[in-house]
């Protein structure tokens, strides 16, 4: 079997049902983007209609994170203790080097306090279900992108209030606990609920896990369309500049996070898979938080960086599948 099968086996589901996932995921990766850009420009220029949906934004993120507890099987948990080594130099990279650079960023750019900490809860919040298919179509590791995945999400009720309460700017004030507690609703009962019916009813969610990948998108526009109606006025002045950090923030995330793996000699589809998980954020989960507990304009970098992380994640799988066929 090769490496790459094995990969495929280690994600949970049969053979038939992992073949089906892949390829709605994969148009997913694809129309995603388009979908959310689409709708943003809609919530742009025509806010109103859409404010309303701001009030759904709760039940959309814990249907997100729902549908990627679906998505998790006993054996991805097992990852985490056949190789403890690997997921914890990427879930600690992730937690340390976005956070860090999103401080940097706005520093470098002189984003004002509202927009600096919507950068930072964009690199606070654990990795993003999308990570998972990128890795795959870029040749990655699978198996170990959905334990890092899983294990950033589980610890992301503890783990981001202590980042924002120590990094967000003196200016913004910042109600840890709610967050945490917010988290744990939005976040972990949602995914451990998830597996749970996946655990009982196996045979029925892989019949509908093609689906999944569309149901979040729908999920995430719930979450991005209102926030980018309410700062639709905010836009005008500061969306290039936000454009500008959010690529930025990505871009830095995706080589640091390459360096962290490559200096610890881990193997190379290891390495794009690290790059891709400390990169890749829960984008539409920091947009959400952040409209919460900041402001709607905190918002703009997780509503921004929705639309970005999956262009991003599509061009750096395109680029790995092209040096993977030249060293052949």
């Amino acid at each position: 079997m090769r490496a790459q099968d094995k990969d495929v086996d280690h994600y949970g589901v049969g053979a038939q049902a992992m073949a089906a996932e892949e390829r709605s995921a994969a148009i997913a990766v694809w129309a995603f983007p388009a979908f959310i850009l689409a709708g943003a420009v809609l919530a742009f220029f025509f806010p109103e209609p859409v404010m309303p949906i701001a009030a759904y934004i709760t039940p959309a993120l814990i249907f997100i994170m729902f549908c990627m507890g679906l998505t998790l099987t006993i054996p991805d948990l097992k990852e985490v203790v056949r190789r403890p080594w690997p997921i914890a130099i990427g879930v600690v990279a992730q937690f340390v080097i976005m956070p860090l650079i999103a401080v940097a960023v706005a520093r470098l750019l002189g984003l004002n306090p509202a927009l600096s900490v919507g950068l930072l809860m964009l690199g606070s919040v654990p990795g993003g279900t999308a990570s998972n298919v990128v890795a795959y179509l870029a040749k990655g590791d699978v198996a170990l992108s959905v334990a890092m995945t899983s294990v950033s999400t589980l610890l992301s009720p503890l783990v981001t209030p202590i980042i924002m309460l120590t990094l967000a700017h003196a200016e913004t004030p910042v109600d840890g606990p709610s967050i945490a507690w917010m988290l744990a609703q939005t976040v972990l009962f949602p995914v451990i609920g998830g597996l749970l019916i996946r655990f009982f009813f196996n045979s029925f969610v892989d019949r509908i896990l093609p689906a999944l990948p569309w149901l979040s998108i729908l999920g995430i526009g719930v979450v991005v369309f209102p926030s980018v109606a309410k700062a639709s006025e905010k836009l005008v002045d500061v969306g290039v500049i936000v454009f500008v950090a959010v690529v930025l923030h990505n871009l830095l995330g995706y080589i640091l996070g390459y360096l962290s793996a490559r200096v610890l000699k881990m193997p190379e589809p290891a390495c794009r898979t690290t790059a891709i998980e400390v990169a890749t954020q829960s984008a539409g989960l920091a947009s959400g938080m952040s409209a919460k507990f900041f402001s709607p304009e905190a918002a703009i970098p997780g509503a921004i960086a929705a639309v970005w992380h999956n262009v991003a994640g599509a061009l750096f799988a395109f680029m790995a599948r092209k040096v993977t066929a030249a060293s052949r």
